[in-house]
């Protein structure tokens, strides 16, 4: 059997212990796959952004999240799919749930990384986490012809008629 002397054993014990604190001293409470937007610049395949009512700005062009899928779907026939895309706010909306419900949705159709800057960090979507949602196309709210302005669903002919006179 053989036997340690107590200043190696020791030595050794503050050694590992050491060691762990510098590794703990390395994750400084981020979290996997945050980085800074700053330091992330430049690094994404492709850029769009976050536009109202759960559409995208792809290249300047305004899309639904199915245009948007549709978009992807065609760079992926074409041999030229990105592997990292990052979502960025708008002038005109800020990135809400269901743009990131959508990307996720993307992610997993196609297999590339979806990032988005949240107050100046980098988050990945998680799929898992992230409710993947169904891709929809943007339907604007139907304007009503002139005929209908004013009136309402619980008036009849007759009220109309007695108004007017």
């Amino acid at each position: 059997m053989i036997r340690f002397s107590t200043l190696l054993t020791r030595a050794t014990a503050a050694l590992i212990l050491g060691s762990l604190l510098v590794l703990a001293g390395c994750h400084r409470g981020s979290t996997k796959g945050e980085v800074s937007t700053a330091a992330a610049q430049g690094r994404f395949d492709t850029t769009i952004k976050a536009y109202k009512s759960g559409q995208f700005l792809v290249d300047g062009a305004v899309l639904s999240a199915l245009d948007t899928g549709s978009h992807f779907a065609y760079l992926k026939d074409q041999g030229q799919l990105p592997k990292t895309v990052l979502l960025e706010r708008s002038d005109d909306s800020k990135i809400r749930k269901d743009h990131l419900q959508y990307m996720a949705r993307m992610e997993l159709d196609y297999g590339f990384a979806v990032y988005y800057d949240d107050d100046g960090t980098l988050k990945r979507i998680n799929p898992m986490e992230t409710k993947a949602r169904r891709l929809e196309d943007y339907h604007a709210p139907a304007a009503l012809p002139d005929e209908m302005k004013g009136k309402s669903a619980s008036s009849s002919p007759m009220d109309q008629q007695e108004q007017q006179h």
